[in-house]
């Protein structure tokens, strides 16, 4: 754990932003007050239908099931589920006995999945037997006392092994146990620019102020949203199953991101998008099936979780959608954000400034150091804690940013993707700015690409919107003159993504860079 100054916990106490509330004890009251609220999973696989009160049933189930099977506070439930039901039921049933709850992207194989295991070590395990190409690794969970298998066939059970349905008791737990606030209370994993996932450590407090955050600054009558962000990426867990509870709002989950079943859903279900990584908007605009109507749905759109290029909140300001961009992590979810009043300048163009509480500051070289109440305990690895956390409270979140006069802030780049061509800094996110305004580009990666003769050179990688011919060098070249743009920074090799392919992804939806990075590097060989 990080060490936080005894100023700031005062502070963050006095200021009503760290409270006495575990997140068992918000969702308790939020689903006591809203029993007959509406829950869906749209899915081809585990559809369901029905409300707050029948899946609270199942998770006070699940709770009393693992209580008498000795599971309580400070225990790790690991999941690695879809967005159905059943993952609802387990963060719910977790957070009631006071567990700490381990989310897992459900389409993580084994490599992460193993590394995942064998630094939370948990009592728990639920994960699905079967979800497209994901399977259960039975070796992988062979020294976890307790594995819920979702989906489970007629088959021979381990000694540890259980279908879901068999660990619920008859009679639901009634309680919240009680748990210290400031500890634990979630560890996400993320894979983001290193190979290896790391373990993000947030306490009820950290998790509970970034809820009620988050809710102030969502517009009114938001109606319903889908939820198709991994619930195994934390960001997704609270988006799907506590911001929902607090906000009385319905919970509509897909467990599969499909732009024209995405659609579909608009039409006959009434429902909306709200936002998340570009991706998840511009993939849906780009889908042919795409009408004003669908549009007219969008409403307010929040962008955020990676990089957000200017030529997206542009184009979807000319569209008459109301944007604005955010920016944050799993260490520190919300650092900036523009509220709904800021200027639209503002709202498209920065990444807004600090959130409440929140408090940043940049290095002589342009990283930005964050912290604030939602900002994390630290990692489960000690000396990745001890390298990204100073004795002040300060995170290093390795991105570059520039603060302008009225204290918004603009990333411009992370200090892992600056190409040093030469001896000259490149940003990437610059030369990708420029390729999005040729026509044919949806989306553009810019790596550094190694060079025998300056070290490192830019490499752009291409996703082309449909029906579009892969653009030449020479007519990138031509663009990037046109656009004004130093000979250095142009690109000196282009790949392609392959048409129904696409990047990889964490899943929040950003971009992998390092692995687009070894891929660049792999056909140079």
């Amino acid at each position: 754990m990080r060490k936080i100054p005894a100023e700031l916990i005062k502070r963050y106490e006095q200021e009503g932003w760290w409270t006495p509330e575990t997140l068992g004890d918000l969702i308790a009251d939020g689903l006591r007050d809203s029993p007959d609220t509406g829950f869906w999973v749209h899915s081809d696989v585990r559809p369901f239908s029905g409300t707050f009160a029948d899946v609270e049933q199942h998770a006070r189930r699940l709770a009393a099931g693992l209580r008498n099977r000795g599971v309580g506070p400070g225990d790790v439930v690991a999941l690695q589920l879809p967005n159905w039901m059943e993952a609802a039921a387990t963060f719910w049933a977790s957070v009631f006995i006071g567990a700490v709850v381990v989310p897992i992207v459900h389409f993580y194989g084994r490599k992460e999945l193993g590394h995942i295991l064998a630094t939370a070590r948990p009592r728990v395990f639920v994960t699905a037997e079967q979800f497209g190409r994901t399977s259960y690794h039975p070796d992988l969970c062979a020294g976890i006392p307790i594995v819920a298998l979702v989906g489970a066939g007629d088959r021979e059970f381990a000694r540890n092994e259980y279908r879901f349905e068999d660990l619920l008791d008859d009679v639901p737990l009634t309680d919240t146990v009680r748990v210290d606030p400031a500890g634990p209370a979630l560890i996400a994993f993320t894979s983001g620019t290193t190979s290896a996932p790391k373990g993000v450590i947030h306490s009820h407090q950290t998790l509970g102020f970034e809820t009620r955050q988050l809710l102030e600054n969502y517009p009114p009558d938001r109606g319903r949203q889908l939820t198709a962000t991994p619930i195994g990426h934390f960001i997704g867990m609270l988006s799907a199953f506590l911001i929902p509870v607090l906000e009385r709002a319905p919970i509509d989950l897909a467990d599969v991101w499909d732009p024209g079943k995405v659609l579909k859903l608009m039409e006959t279900e009434g429902l909306s998008i709200g936002g998340g990584p570009p991706y998840f908007v511009t993939s849906l605009l780009d889908h042919p099936d795409c009408t004003a109507e669908h549009v007219a749905r969008f409403k307010t759109v929040g962008l955020g979780g990676s990089t957000v290029p200017a030529a997206v909140t542009r184009r979807l300001a000319d569209l008459g959608l109301f944007v604005f961009r955010s920016y944050g992590s799993s260490e520190h979810p919300s650092i900036t954000g523009s509220r709904p009043d800021a200027p639209e300048e503002k709202r498209l163009f920065t990444d807004g400034n600090p959130r409440p509480g929140v408090e940043i500051r940049l290095g002589p070289d342009g990283e930005i150091y964050s912290r604030g109440p939602d900002l994390c305990l630290g990692y489960t690895d000690d000396e990745l804690t001890a390298r990204a956390f100073d004795d002040e409270g300060w995170y290093r979140t390795g991105d570059i940013g520039v603060l302008d006069d009225d204290g918004y802030l603009t990333i411009t780049d992370r200090k892992s993707d600056v190409i040093i061509r030469g001896g000259e800094n490149i940003s990437a996110l610059e030369v990708e700015e420029v390729l999005l305004g040729m026509p044919s580009v949806a989306e553009a990666v810019v790596v550094a690409a190694p060079d025998e003769r300056l070290g490192e050179h830019a490499a752009a990688v291409l996703r082309l919107r449909e029906g579009c011919p892969m653009p030449t060098l020479d007519e990138v070249r031509a663009h990037f003159k046109k656009a004004g743009v130093a000979i250095q920074k142009w690109p000196e090799e282009l790949h392609q993504v392959p048409a129904g392919q696409d990047f990889p992804r964490t899943a929040s939806g950003k971009v992998q860079k390092f692995l687009v990075r070894q891929d660049v590097a792999a056909r140079k060989k």
